[in-house]
């Protein structure tokens, strides 16, 4: 156990700060914004994609100037790995999805796989529109589609391993206040 935290506090020491706590707040303000635009009408169900939209999502909600449906499912493809696998449903969403728009939450669009499945999920069980909304998009060429893009986006960061702000290394470091890339990865 004092093996992993001594690895977990000297993950922290030597990252690198990409993004500060203070332009991850004006981030999901003007994620926000941009949603409250949209949706302000549309009597949108949102769903936050645990464990990674957990944080987003708690701090935007408060931040959405219009009545809004908040539920959660959990899909994962990396299960405190550093490498994406087959997609895992842990929990499936059971809210009425027929005709309504859906607004997926989630902490990052990496390769897109995870979000991509949630989103043709959705659609399957009656969705009139699928949106997503992610706090950071890395830029690379691996995306699941090409030129895929989240509908709502944050930040855009470089290709390196992230965590904080709901990414996670290893299944630590998600209450990282900013947004981190782990040292030679």
């Amino acid at each position: 156990m004092t093996d992993t935290v001594a690895e977990m506090n000297q993950v922290m020491e030597e990252a690198d700060c990409l993004v500060n706590e203070q332009q991850v707040q004006a981030a999901i303000r003007n994620l926000a914004d941009d949603i409250t635009d949209r949706l302000r009408d549309s009597n949108p169900l949102l769903f936050c994609v645990m464990n990674g939209g957990l944080i987003l999502t708690g701090q935007l909600l408060t931040q959405l100037k219009f009545p809004v449906q908040a539920e959660y499912l959990h899909a994962t493809r990396y299960r405190q790995e550093t490498t994406g696998g087959i997609l895992e449903w842990k929990l499936r969403p059971d809210a009425d999805m027929n005709g309504r728009t859906i607004l997926i939450v989630d902490d990052i669009l990496d390769e897109g796989t995870t979000l991509c499945a949630i989103a043709d999920y959705c659609r399957a069980h009656g969705a009139k529109e699928v949106l997503t909304a992610v706090l950071v998009d890395k830029q690379h060429d691996r995306k699941a589609q090409p030129g895929l893009k989240a509908d709502f986006t944050g930040l855009e960061v470089e290709d390196r391993f992230l965590f904080g702000f709901g990414m996670d290394y290893k299944g630590y470091w998600r209450n990282a206040p900013g947004i981190y890339a782990v040292k030679g990865l």
